[in-house]
């Protein structure tokens, strides 16, 4: 597991708890947070772990067994280990792109819940994907077939792509009209323009339906999350953006739709608890008892759908355009939010300056025509974006 101290690092680490004997942790990485790290180590007792944190690494009292691997590619060499079968990538940043392609060149399986993979990365992901589904295609063995798909090789973690991943399972491609991303819309959708200039990051945490880590839940209350998805949709089903639509649903019970062309509808409903998704991911293509709690139909009550404001909300629009505009367009997009939520955060960036640095970004870094950059192309990439938003004081182009 690569990011094993996050939001969804934690609560794969529960799932896999629940799960008994099912799963071995082989390996663990993680950035800074020391202390809930050891607690990680010393329940799961890992083979290989390393921390971004190289001192806190260092001072690790590891369990007998356990060994630390210091060394830069740490994360690459664990997730191309001989005894490792699924990689779990549950950090943020471009820095896990490198060993999940590695992880996918070595036949492993990879579930991601990392956004720079698809969004910045998919153009390289998706080709090793479908070239192992169709590798499994040739010999359906005792997977009776399971396996002969691509996203049994990249599998999403996020809730909306979990939805409809589920809703596609047995289904063709060429019988889809229309993918139907739900989003709870944040705390700010009924919000003026006016109010959501004077927004706080406390007011922009306090997610309504979700708990989740303080990147996506800033995400969230602007609809940048929910752009990067319409792109990471694009690469995880092949699915041209005409197609793939995105409704407001504030109580987070419908994860996401998928519309046939014979009009009827398959949706995923369930708790917005995380750890569906996750066990999914992991346990594709059997299903087992989750300790997330149940969805009771009598006790739902009404169920609200709208269109996103996009006026109001302009983060949506832009992530659209730059998903259109290539894979460069895309990872500027990605680093420079990242940067963007970190300075709303820290109080140096007001929120409606968050989409608008990112486009500033955007016009700046990914203007030229449209190409395919490899992984050292998207590194650079993503470390120059990442210098200028920091240094930008408003985001002026």
């Amino acid at each position: 597991m690569l990011g094993s101290t996050g939001s969804i690092g934690r609560q794969t680490l529960d799932v896999l708890g629940g799960l008994g004997t099912a799963f071995e942790v082989v390996a663990l990485a993680a950035g800074r947070d020391a202390a809930a790290f050891a607690r990680q180590v010393a329940t799961f007792r890992p083979r290989v772990v390393t921390l971004a944190d190289q001192a806190a690494l260092a001072a690790l009292a590891l369990p007998k067994g356990t060994i630390a691997d210091r060394d830069p590619d740490a994360m690459l060499a664990m997730a191309t280990r001989d005894d490792v079968d699924l990689v779990v990538v549950a950090t943020g940043g471009i820095v896990s792109l490198g060993p999940v392609l590695a992880a996918m060149a070595a036949g492993k399986v990879v579930a991601t819940a990392n956004k720079e993979t698809l969004v910045a990365g998919g153009h390289l992901v998706m080709p090793l994907a479908r070239e192992r589904a169709r590798a499994m295609a040739q010999d359906a063995g005792l997977t009776g077939g399971a396996l002969a798909t691509p996203l049994a090789w990249v599998r999403p973690i996020d809730s909306e792509h979990s939805a409809i991943w589920q809703c596609l399972v047995g289904e063709r491609m060429e019988d889809i009209a229309r993918l139907i991303l739900t989003a709870s819309g944040g705390p700010f959708r009924d919000l003026s323009a006016d109010r959501l200039a004077r927004v706080t990051p406390a007011d922009a945490l306090a997610h309504p339906t979700w708990r989740m880590g303080p990147k996506i839940t800033i995400d969230s209350a602007t609809l940048m999350n929910k752009g990067l998805e319409v792109i990471e949709a694009r690469w995880l089903y092949d699915c041209d953006d005409g197609r793939i639509d995105v409704v407001v649903h504030p109580q987070s019970v419908i994860h996401s739709a998928v519309e046939f062309i014979d009009g009827s509808v398959k949706a995923q409903l369930g708790q917005p608890d995380m750890r569906i998704p996750i066990q999914y991911a992991l346990t594709y293509p059997r299903r087992a008892p989750s300790p997330a709690p149940r969805l009771t139909f009598e006790d739902l009550g009404a169920l609200a759908f709208a269109k996103p404001d996009t006026t109001r909300f302009p983060a949506l629009r832009i992530a659209r355009e730059a998903g259109l505009a290539g894979p460069a367009a895309s990872a500027t997009l990605i680093a420079a939010d990242e940067v963007a939520v970190e300075r709303f955060l820290a109080g140096s960036l007001d929120f409606m300056g968050i989409p608008r640095l990112v486009e500033a970004a955007i016009t700046r870094f990914a203007g030229g025509p449209s190409d395919a950059p490899d992984l050292a192309a998207l590194v650079a990439l993503d470390a120059e974006v990442r210098r200028w938003a920091a240094a930008n004081p408003a985001g002026a182009a």
